[in-house]
């Protein structure tokens, strides 16, 4: 008898041995290839929050800006005006109906924060563990779990349709998930840096540095 194995099932046999990591190259790649070819990014967003029962309990649109690395413009529009606005020095938000400015020293370029993951420097694999999440509602999904004990989020999930970032999915540690969902996306666009630098209205109340 000839116990020399067949073309088909050695091709087979490999398949087998090696599809776990075409499947895990599959949306961790487009992860990254989106970060690596992405030096500018400008979406609509719509934003939802949902509680632990998966009751939306809010909603909120805008549009977000970022130049990588470092540098962030999160401007909600509706229902309630807010502005986040972050460059690589300092983090400034404003509620405008409160007339408060709110200003730290900024952390955009390290940590394991959805805002860190978009406009950060630092490798995503220092902070998350990355693993391929399936395929729904037509998008490639990655799961990406934060590293540090601390962090605020249980995981994050990013729903993407090629190299095109569409869903946001943040999960914290008290069961709250709040999603994002972009729309009208420009990659690579040329943003004035007036849009990540800001200075407190006069009389705005302003705490931090």
């Amino acid at each position: 008898m000839n116990k020399t194995p067949s073309l088909s099932r050695l091709a087979l046999g490999t398949l087998l041995i090696f599809s776990p990591l075409l499947a895990l190259a599959g949306s961790v790649e487009q992860l990254q290839a989106f970060l690596n070819e992405t030096q500018s990014f400008q979406a609509q967003f719509r934003q939802t929050i949902s509680n632990r029962q998966g009751v939306q309990a809010q909603e909120s649109w805008g549009v977000l800006s970022v130049v990588r690395p470092g540098k962030l413009r999160w401007e909600v529009s509706k229902p309630y005006p807010q502005l986040v606005v972050g460059n690589n020095e300092k983090v400034w938000v404003y509620d405008p109906e409160l007339a408060q400015v709110t200003i730290r020293q900024n952390d955009l370029n390290s940590g394991d924060s959805p805002a860190a993951l978009l406009a950060g420097r630092t490798a995503l694999e220092k902070n998350f563990t990355l693993r391929e999440d399936g395929e729904s509602d037509g998008l490639n999904w990655v799961e990406a779990v934060p590293k540090a004990s601390d962090s605020n989020f249980e995981k994050i999930r990013i729903g993407l349709a090629g190299k095109e970032l569409r869903v946001m999915a943040l999960h914290d540690n008290f069961g709250q998930v709040t999603r994002i969902y972009f729309s009208k996306h420009e990659r690579n666009p040329k943003l004035p840096a007036s849009l990540f630098t800001f200075t407190p209205p006069p009389g705005a109340d302003v705490i931090g540095e």
